[in-house]
């Protein structure tokens, strides 16, 4: 069988992603982030454009001599001086590139350049000599190629190439193409200029239209064999080629592209990870391979499909990329199977009529929370022991706060101890508010050491007569576990319904601790 032929990844994070605004790196920034691109296995390295500023050539400088047998690319103009100065900043590389640029556009060459198009190739052509000059690495870009007519193009193209340019990258600039476009451009290329085969054909593609990745897999099939790209696709404007797209895509559909790369794709999360922590700019949760959300499935359909076999709604691995596992996120859209599995997970074990109690208190929460956490869980088994005609020990029969800006808060409360004969007792306490002071007084009362752990007011109505829902946290440790209970109060007073809803959360302790049965290891919840 033929052997794949290699697609050459160029990064240009630290090049063209760093100079896009919010990006910004230091100089040791740079080198850590460079380290980890040699770590991942790009091919080659776009360091910076040393003429740019001191930081940039001493950062390409410091790249250059520890890239190992990575190639470092500098960026320059068509100008003796910036090919001058790339040089000098790359020299100590063992695999040193000269990326020299100049637009091809008549858009360009008209308003930017002020120039014409015999004057724009000579321009081009002297600087590929040039470079060449320094090292046999050179690199030519006809900016805003996309753009251009395609004669001048190929004319510009057949030039550099004889020249002596062994890489011509083809800039789709200002993210203009689309792939149709794009994949007959590179394909009139091959066809119209006849030493074409003599350089790597290269591509850099922006995302202004959302296609960058598109554009560049239309390219590798037009006959491309170099990639420009930045990691989480940063970049000028709507950002460049994204890495670990068209990494992933190469690899994911290797049946329709008969090429490869040698990445190492577990590098690609902590590679994505690094830059987000230097640069501070997260990528959105939704973004294809490193996205939070990536590799997390919430839908009920979805969720059960990959609890049978993960093939079934996820195309790569995500231990392929770096990550340990997929994650089923409970919300709103989850089935009872991913319910139940992660139940059973955490060690508790419910009878149909209590699990079917318990997906209720999930879905009413899940309409609440946009996610469910494993402590969410643990709390609602407390809900679910309940049925609907289970006495509550504790029942409030009055409760009166006083509070005032002068005033240290006090509440008095009064609660009905029905494992007592129906006894009422009433308490008064201090406290920083007037929630704090009323679950004060009715510690004073129960002797519990349960403690408030969240505090959420979770529905208000309207009006200043507004009747508050309060859903509070409660935890106790008993024999070493913590049980952990949600207690919900309903009242116009908000303090009031805080109140209520820490005594609800403690009865929910007590028929937990009267029926439930604690395992050394894990909370056993089974009747």
């Amino acid at each position: 069988m033929k052997e794949r032929e290699k697609i050459i990844i160029f990064d240009t994070t630290l090049r063209d992603g760093e100079q896009s605004p919010g990006f910004t790196m230091n100089i040791k920034e740079k080198i850590l982030f460079a380290d980890q691109l040699i770590k991942l296995g790009v091919d080659v390295i776009e360091a910076g454009f040393p003429v740019a500023s001191e930081g940039d050539f001493e950062a390409v400088q410091l790249i250059a001599e520890r890239a190992g047998e990575l190639t470092v690319a500098g960026l320059a103009r068509t100008d003796a001086g910036d090919i001058d100065i790339a040089w000098k900043a790359l020299k100590n590389a063992k695999h040193p590139r000269i990326h020299t640029f100049i637009s091809s556009s008549d858009i360009h060459i008209q308003y930017q350049l002020k120039s014409t198009r015999e004057e724009v190739l000579k321009a081009a052509l002297e600087a590929v000599r040039y470079a060449r000059g320094y090292t046999e690495d050179v690199e030519f870009s006809p900016m805003d190629a996309t753009r251009s007519d395609l004669n001048y193009l190929s004319e510009m193209v057949h030039a550099v190439i004889e020249a002596g340019a062994q890489t011509v990258n083809i800039p789709d600039t200002v993210g203009y193409a689309i792939p149709s476009d794009f994949s007959r451009m590179i394909r009139h290329l091959f066809q119209h200029v006849p030493n074409i085969r003599d350089a790597v054909i290269s591509v850099h593609c922006h995302n202004d239209l959302g296609l960058a990745v598109a554009n560049s897999l239309a390219a590798i099939e037009a006959g491309a064999r170099q990639v420009e790209c930045t990691v989480n696709g940063i970049g000028e404007r709507a950002g460049n080629t994204a890495m670990e797209e068209i990494v992933m895509a190469i690899r994911t559909r290797s049946d329709l592209f008969n090429v490869r790369t040698d990445i190492n794709t577990k590098q690609i999360v902590p590679t994505s990870r690094l830059l987000t922590n230097i640069t501070g700019v997260a990528v959105q949760p939704n973004k294809a391979v490193v996205g939070d959300n990536a590799f997390a499935h919430e839908s009920g359909i979805h969720q059960d499909g990959m609890l049978k076999n993960a093939v079934t709604y996820e195309i790569m691995r995500p231990e392929d990329v770096g990550i340990a596992k997929s994650t089923l996120v409970l919300g709103k859209h989850s089935g009872r199977h991913a319910v139940l599995d992660r139940l059973e997970a955490l060690g508790f074990k419910l009878s149909r009529e209590e699990l079917d109690r318990f997906i209720k208190y999930f879905k009413d929460l899940a309409d609440k929370k946009k996610e469910i956490h494993d402590e969410d869980l643990m709390a609602l088994v407390g809900e679910s022991m309940y049925k609907s005609g289970d006495e509550r020990r504790y029942k409030v029969e009055n409760i009166q706060i006083s509070t005032g800006m002068q005033s240290l808060p006090m509440a008095m409360v009064t609660l009905k101890d029905h494992y007592s004969g129906s006894n009422e007792v009433f308490e008064v306490a201090h406290g920083n508010g007037g929630v704090d002071a009323g679950i004060n007084a009715v510690k004073k009362i129960t002797g519990t050491r349960a403690y408030l752990k969240a505090f959420n007011l979770v529905a208000i109505t309207g009006g200043s007569d507004a009747l508050s829902e309060v859903h509070s946290t409660v935890v106790e440790k008993v024999e070493e576990k913590e049980l952990k209970v949600f207690g919900v109060g309903v009242s116009i007073d908000i303090s009031v319904a805080g109140i209520i809803s820490f005594v609800d959360a403690l009865n929910k302790l007590e028929h937990m601790k009267k029926i439930g049965k604690l395992r050394k290891d894990v909370i056993n919840v089974s009747l």
